[in-house]
């Protein structure tokens, strides 16, 4: 049977990152109310991106992949920016950038 990862964008602007077997289904009862907590609270919500696999369990590992991706990251990969994912990947904070820097030197 196969599986779905999709990802809504919440009246909020919020992402919401989720896995299914009846994606149409799914998506039906988010708009409904009765999905996710986090989609409940957001109403409406809009489907903005889908991978298909061969089975759910594939499905439900990449769902929590991309679940622990940043905002830029999941943005990246709605919009089809598929080249920044590995730099998006990068940790950014300033203590991480300073100590790049310092073994570069």
């Amino acid at each position: 049977m196969k599986g779905y990862v999709y990802i809504l964008e919440c009246s909020d602007g919020t992402y919401y990152t989720g896995s299914t077997v009846d994606l149409d289904k799914r998506i039906e009862q988010h708009q409904d109310g009765r999905g996710a907590n986090h989609t409940r609270k957001r109403l409406p919500v809009k489907l903005v991106y889908v991978e298909e696999y061969l089975n759910i369990a594939s499905a439900f590992e990449r769902e929590k992949q991309i679940q622990g991706w940043s905002r830029s990251k999941k943005e990246a990969l709605i919009n089809g920016n598929l080249e920044n994912l590995p730099s998006l990947a990068e940790c950014q904070n300033e203590t991480h950038y300073r100590l790049f820097k310092e073994s570069k030197n």
